[in-house]
């Protein structure tokens, strides 16, 4: 045999074995017989440079380490998903299935439901059966290139199968991604900790931090010694394109036949009742799994059926996690106090004696605002029940009854001044938040400047926590705009600012003038407008400019935004100061228009407003009335209600007229109708 032909065959039997070890549990050699094979292989290609191949098992351990990871865009988003937790929340959203696909409620649709690992996602790209790329999730739209991190991951292969040892061949896509989620078994979590101690280093929190925090290691070396696995469970193919399989059954085993890990406890469902009983069959079994689970994944089957559903600026419509009850422990609450956040709400807090809950110590935890202290009777000094509220966010959930020390503490006092800039606090009508109103209060600044620096905002990658502070406490930044008139001269005169440290922030700084304008409506923290809002608005409007003139009207006009987000939107740009600052982001060069923006969805001018015909008019019939009406983005409604905006009346009108007056429903003549419609055409 040539040396080509067995460096081919010793590749050929590696895959298998990695493939038995890895993704099927299932190991049919010793771990002395498989570093033989390997070693002979290496022998081969040191030998014969000429039969180097990249794709070779032997190419998994990269030696020096990356400079740096770049950003790369996604095929399509990677969505989060919507989070049910309890058998009535799995019912809801069955329901709301049946209604948008036009079925009965007592459907039984079919369902295949997951475990939901708990990990990093990735998604794996493959192009003509080769593994080609691995980025994190990102923001969803962009993510971190860890290739080289992922390719040491003995689980992913480099190279897909063709299929066929279980049934016939399963074609692959020229070109997909594979998503899917890193994880950290069990017994090798334990393992690194050991070491780690062993070396006088903090051990990792939970599983999830330390899988997140590996995979985004500069040294794969050190990325292949931890031991991470990999759990896939969907394909995505390039827009147009076929997608793998007709139901998601048929793909987890098509990805199974190619050669990756897919977890195995998955099942078809027929029914919500049955995915029911799978989540509660999960509740306590998961304990014994050798990975983390902290949830089902519950997704409907027929692929048709999804692309019917599509989905919300954050979540798939035809999925959803069910997340297991939060585990609980009990300690003693030290003291309660206060946090003022970036829009000015001020919420207690609880420090807690430290306590291990859900894998994690927990010393701090949250207590939601100043009347639930007060109904749960919670008080400083207490034994207190603390529970992770789907497994991420501690909170306390009450006292331990009859435990209580005497003598008996005082009941907590909610603070009346913000405890940042001593202004009064107020708590507007109709909410149970206190709040500072002081828009230059240095806990709100701090707070908005660190999120307005966030990945997920302007990324502006070196402005930390203890950075922000010095900023502010010299005066050198009281508001977004300011960072942009920040020179390497000020930022050289604090602490632990070297000239390579400044350098790195004054760029990052410059480069996050062109962000995307979602991103600059995102990090200004506008109230109630999350990362999807921001996305819709900075779609529809293509512009700052053309945002700040909308009315309520076409703000409720575009998707995912409701009445609460288009009068938080507009409140925010009528504010004068927010003006100012806004306008000085756009001096100092921040980009404030999308050239992506999606100008056919810019809501007309009439968008939002009812109008109700009546009577005859001369200049035009009442269909031609009703067109004019809704390309200006109005409707027409055969009903006078308070909330309709112009009733039209014409000769003879009848009825509708005086449910108008009665109503105080403004009455449009045909003159008057007819020069609005010209007002609005040069809109």
């Amino acid at each position: 045999m040539t040396a080509a032909a067995r460096a081919n065959a010793l590749r050929s039997q590696i895959r298998h074995h990695e493939e038995r070890y890895y993704v099927h549990d299932g190991p049919d050699i010793s771990d002395a017989d498989f570093d033989a094979l390997m070693h002979e292989l290496r022998a081969i290609e040191r030998e014969y440079p000429e039969l180097a191949d990249p794709d070779s098992p032997t190419q998994r351990v990269g030696g020096r380490p990356a400079e740096g990871f770049t950003s790369v865009e996604h095929l399509e988003p990677m969505l989060s998903l919507d989070n049910a937790y309890s058998a009535e929340d799995l019912r809801e959203f069955h329901g709301r299935l049946c209604r948008a696909l036009d079925l009965p409620e007592d459907t039984a649709l079919p369902y295949v439901a997951e475990l939901k690992i708990d990990g990093l996602s990735i998604a794996l790209t493959y192009e003509q059966g080769r593994l080609r790329r691995g980025v994190t999730r990102g923001d969803g739209v962009r993510g971190e290139d860890v290739t080289s991190n992922v390719r040491v991951i003995r689980s992913i292969p480099l190279a897909l199968s063709v299929g066929g040892k279980d049934g016939p061949p399963r074609s692959q896509p020229a070109l997909m991604e594979i998503r899917g989620e890193i994880y950290f078994p069990r017994p090798d979590f334990a393992r690194v900790n050991e070491a780690r101690e062993a070396l006088g280093e903090p051990a990792f929190a939970n599983p999830r931090n330390a899988a997140a925090g590996t995979i985004r290691t500069l040294d794969p070396a050190a990325v292949s010694r931890r031991g991470l696995r990999v759990f896939v469970y969907q394909t995505v193919v390039v827009p147009g394109a076929a997608p793998v399989a007709a139901t998601h059954e048929d793909v987890l085993q098509t990805l199974r036949a190619w050669g990756l890990p897919v977890e195995r406890h998955w099942e078809r469902c027929n029914g919500i009742e049955s995915v029911t009983r799978f989540c509660d069959r999960w509740r306590d079994a998961r304990h014994a799994l050798a990975f983390e689970t902290d949830g089902v994944v519950i997704k409907l089957n027929d692929i048709a059926m999804r692309t019917r559903l599509g989905a919300t600026a954050k979540f798939p419509r035809w999925a959803t996690a069910f997340k297991f009850p939060a585990e609980q422990a009990q300690t003693r609450l030290l003291q309660i106090s206060v946090n003022v956040g970036r829009t000015g709400a001020v919420t207690p807090f609880a420090v807690l004696a430290p306590v291990r809950l859900g894998g994690t110590t927990v010393q701090l935890a949250t207590l939601h605002n100043a009347e639930e202290v007060a109904r749960r009777d919670i008080r400083e000094g207490d034994l207190v029940t603390v529970e992770k509220g789907g497994d991420i966010i501690p909170k306390v959930v009450g006292p331990v009854v009859g435990t209580r020390p005497t003598p008996t503490p005082a009941a907590w006092q909610m603070p009346t001044r913000c405890p940042s800039c001593a202004t009064p606090l107020v708590r507007p009508v109709g909410e149970v938040v206190w709040r500072c109103e002081n828009a230059s209060c240095p806990a709100r600044l701090r707070r908005g400047l660190q999120h307005f620096a966030s990945r997920r905002a302007m990324n502006i990658e070196g402005l930390g926590e203890a950075l922000v502070d010095q900023l502010i406490s010299a005066n050198l930044v009281t508001s977004f705009a300011d960072l942009y008139r920040l020179t390497a001269e000020q930022l050289a005169g604090l602490e632990r600012m070297g000239q390579k440290s400044t350098a790195n922030l004054i760029e990052e700084i410059d480069k996050s003038r062109r962000a995307d304008v979602w991103r600059v409506l995102h990090g200004l923290g506008i109230r109630h407008v999350g990362e999807g809002a921001a996305r819709a608005l900075a779609r529809t409007f293509g512009s700052v400019a053309v945002l700040r003139t909308a009315t309520v009207e076409q703000l409720e006009s575009v998707g995912d935004i409701g009445p609460t987000v288009a009068q938080s939107v507009k409140a925010f740009f009528a504010t004068p100061g927010n003006a100012d600052m806004i306008d000085a982001m756009a001096y100092f060069g921040v980009q404030m228009a999308d050239a992506h923006a999606d100008n056919t969805a810019m809501p007309k001018p009439w968008a939002g407003w009812t109008f109700v015909l009546t009577g005859t008019l001369a200049s035009r019939t009442r269909e031609q009335a009703a067109e004019s009406i809704e390309r200006l983005g109005g409707k027409v409604s055969a009903s006078v209600s308070k909330k309709t905006r112009y009733v039209v009346a014409g000769e003879d009108a009848g009825s509708k007229l005086e449910k108008a007056r009665t109503l105080g429903v403004p009455v449009l003549s045909e003159a008057e109708f007819e020069t609005l419609i010209m007002q609005a055409s040069d809109f």
